[in-house]
């Protein structure tokens, strides 16, 4: 059970997390989850480029240890990159220390405050210790691209009918979602590029100097 759109309730429950940008200007942050991979990171760095469009990749250590030329290659055309932990974690399954190791490790390689945990879930006592030291985001928007339940059309229509100025939308790239990835994300970014959106990176703190600090919702 997921909610594709974030209840304001919810956002107003953790204040501390980053959920949306407060904007009206129509501008879209596009999130990525769970890379980088060889079969999946370097499509979707394809279709961005084709919309001069910028989005942030929240990245599983153990991929960026795997695949360290793709890692650079998202800080080289301009994407932002932020912590998934090192082994994708479930924080309401794993005990605290261990928790707080995973995401150091991953934070050595990615270098960035931004983080979001796998799954969304992390117990008060995670929250308490990680906000002191890293961004925490989640979103206002999740496409559902990992649900084997829904289909193509579905996915699309989560992310069309409810992203607004300011939206940060999670998609996935990995293979479990590539399937709908593969169909959604060229028709998201041609629908709302027509609209007159941009689509913008997350900037995590000190890694563009000169750039805006990540805004806390």
């Amino acid at each position: 059970m997921y909610l594709t759109k974030t209840p304001q309730f919810v956002q107003n429950f953790f204040p501390n997390f980053t959920w949306k940008i407060p904007t009206s200007e129509k501008v879209i942050y596009l999130t990525f989850d769970d890379g980088p991979i060889p079969e999946v990171t370097p499509w979707v760095v394809d279709q961005l480029e084709q919309y001069n469009a910028k989005a942030t990749f929240f990245c599983v250590g153990d991929n960026v240890r795997k695949y360290p030329e793709i890692f650079n290659m998202l800080k080289d055309n301009g994407h932002t990159v932020g912590n998934h932990t090192f082994n994708h974690l479930n924080g309401w399954q794993t005990e605290n220390v261990a928790y707080f190791h995973n995401v150091r490790h991953c934070a050595r390689l990615v270098e960035t405050d931004l983080f979001r945990p796998p799954y969304g879930k992390l117990t008060n006592k995670q929250v308490q210790f990680l906000q002191r030291h890293y961004r925490i985001v989640m979103w206002d928007v999740l496409s559902g691209d990992f649900d084997p339940k829904i289909s193509k059309d579905q996915c699309l229509s989560n992310v069309k009918n409810h992203a607004e100025p300011g939206s940060v939308v999670v998609f996935h790239d990995n293979i479990k979602s590539f399937d709908k990835l593969e169909y959604v994300l060229p028709k998201v970014l041609a629908h709302f590029s027509e609209k007159g959106y941009q689509f913008e990176a997350l900037v995590a703190k000190d890694q563009v100097v000169g750039q805006p600090l990540l805004k806390i919702a």
